[in-house]
């Protein structure tokens, strides 16, 4: 059963994007990470937050609880009331914790929208989330995917990939949703890993925001990508995972969107402050609106050709 949301009376859905926080255990760059997303949810008024992976690092020599580490990296948000989901990234579940116990754990917190999903697909956590408008109807909905973290497969090296279940359980998810409605329902991806086509729209597209570090994608491309291409629903994809890009780029009519990197407990550039990306969806307007808001509180449009 999908989760199910709503626009707001004056049409508005707005969605803070959180990305690669990091948190570890309390550390002061943690203390500092809570503040970034403190000035966000001060400046933004969110219907949603989604963590899109790599909220925690819990590393070999912690002595805390993953679960505890979560729990600690989402009180902003859920102390706020504000609902929140969550999609895996690669160091999560690195050590002493999981998928399964995660999830289980992040599913049980207040306000937690998140849900396991089919267990006869890769991964944990792929799950629909509905926004209804004034009459109920499904108006748009978000997909959530597990990227997974590295791949297994002998000779093929670097991060995992969405597997091609998941892109079947997606493009059923999209077919039932289109039959109830009648039509296709604007919708949006969050995963954390970029998919290769995030690296091909930079080299031979336009892009806005910064580029700073390679796109580190998975090695095998196994179509998701052109599944939403063909489905014709998907307005915009959200990632995480390389913390010194945020740009974005429409590539076929879908607009590939990183975010910007939240927490300071990992790799990053004094000059390119943390922060988060917004999204704002409109009742019955195709597309969407996105800008990023840093740690100091400004608004970044991200209306300037992309800067590597």
């Amino acid at each position: 059963m999908n989760q199910k949301m709503k626009f707001r009376e004056d049409g508005t859905f707005t969605i803070i994007q959180f990305t690669d926080v990091h948190w570890m255990d309390g550390l002061e760059t943690d203390i500092r990470s809570k503040e970034v997303m403190e000035t966000v949810l001060n400046t933004e008024d969110a219907d949603l937050v989604v963590f899109t992976g790599d909220l925690i690092y819990p590393t070999k020599d912690c002595t805390t609880d993953p679960a505890t580490l979560m729990k600690q990296a989402v009180e902003s948000v859920a102390s706020r009331g504000i609902p929140w989901a969550y999609i895996f990234g690669n160091h999560d579940t690195e050590h002493h914790i999981t998928r399964s116990e995660l999830i289980e754990a992040v599913m049980a917190e207040a306000h937690s929208m998140t849900q396991r999903g089919p267990e006869e697909i890769a991964g944990e956590g792929n799950y629909v989330i509905e926004i209804g408008g004034q009459s109920g109807d499904a108006e748009a909905a978000l997909y959530f995917m597990d990227s997974g973290s590295y791949s297994c497969l002998p000779g093929v090296k670097g991060y995992d990939w969405i597997r091609r279940n998941q892109i079947d359980w997606y493009v059923e998810q999209s077919n039932a949703l289109a039959d109830r409605s009648g039509r296709r329902v604007p919708s949006l991806a969050f995963f954390h890993i970029p998919l290769p086509e995030y690296d091909e729209v930079w080299s031979k597209g336009q892009c806005f925001g910064h580029k700073l570090e390679n796109v580190c994608c998975p090695k095998v491309n196994t179509g998701l990508f052109a599944a939403m291409v063909e489905q014709g629903d998907v307005m915009g994809t959200f990632c995480g995972h390389d913390h010194l890009n945020d740009y974005w780029g429409e590539w076929h009519g879908i607009r590939l969107c990183y975010g910007r990197a939240t927490g300071l407990n990992t790799y990053g550039r004094e000059e390119f402050p943390h922060g988060a990306r917004v999204i704002r969806l409109q009742e019955g307007t195709p597309g969407f609106q996105s800008w990023i808001r840093l740690e100091n509180g400004e608004k970044i449009e991200q209306t300037a050709a992309g800067l590597e």
